[in-house]
């Protein structure tokens, strides 16, 4: 950071579509498990999905006729997208710019994710920056609730009103900025509704030294506008 920014106290990340472009694997993995089970499930409502806790995704499964156990279908979701990720982790280019600067900067970093332990361990296997890990199975309130947000704070030491998240889906922006941090919501496949604070930007290269201190200072930086 320059001389003049005042730096967050810490950097929370989202995983699934803010760092890596997993969404394709997830999609995909839905729409395969269901074919398997004689269950239509589109692209549309795969992406209707994106950001939520790994179980409320497995009853809307359930609830269009997969007939498997909850924990099954969380079981074989996560074994073929974590097998695509150590095969290819698709690096979303802008975060990785930005983690790596905030990372240089010596600012204390969290991810922050829905999915388990056992997708993320192969993301941190490759980019062990992290001082805090939540997942999904570390919280009894997944996103939209604040409960991952405030944890990972919590872990870290650092009030959460002094970290800057950083999240693509509706839940994951909406857990976030219910927990008090300043948000900057990343547009990728999904539209971000405007909400009081609330960031928005189109890449995340937009976020300089500069613009990072102005939103930890309250200013509220909007590249998206009345265009969603």
């Amino acid at each position: 950071m320059n001389e003049n920014a005042i730096p967050p106290a810490a950097v929370l990340w989202d995983m699934d579509g803010t760092l890596i472009d997993t969404e394709p694997y997830w999609i995909r993995a839905e729409i395969e498990l269901c074919a398997a089970h004689g269950v239509e499930w589109s692209r549309e409502d795969a992406i209707s999905l994106i950001g939520n806790a790994l179980d409320v995704s497995a009853l809307a499964l359930q609830d269009r006729g997969l007939d498997l156990e909850v924990s099954a279908i969380i079981d074989a979701l996560l074994v073929q997208v974590t097998a695509d990720v150590r095969a290819h982790t698709p690096w979303m280019d802008d975060a990785r710019r930005l983690l790596d600067r905030v990372v240089a900067h010596q600012i204390p970093c969290a991810l922050v994710t829905m999915s388990y332990a056992y997708l993320a361990d192969a993301l941190i296997e490759q980019c062990d920056v992290f001082g805090a890990v939540v997942t999904g199975e570390n919280v009894t309130n997944g996103k939209p609730h604040p409960e991952s947000y405030l944890t990972a704070a919590n872990v870290l030491g650092v009030p959460i009103e002094r970290c800057l998240a950083i999240e693509d889906s509706p839940s994951g922006i909406r857990s976030a900025h219910a927990s008090g941090a300043k948000v900057v919501g990343i547009r990728r496949l999904m539209p971000i509704d405007p909400l009081p604070g609330l960031s928005r930007v189109r890449t995340l290269d937009s976020l300089d030294d500069d613009a990072i201190a102005a939103i930890m200072g309250g200013t509220v930086i909007d590249e998206i506008g009345d265009d969603e």
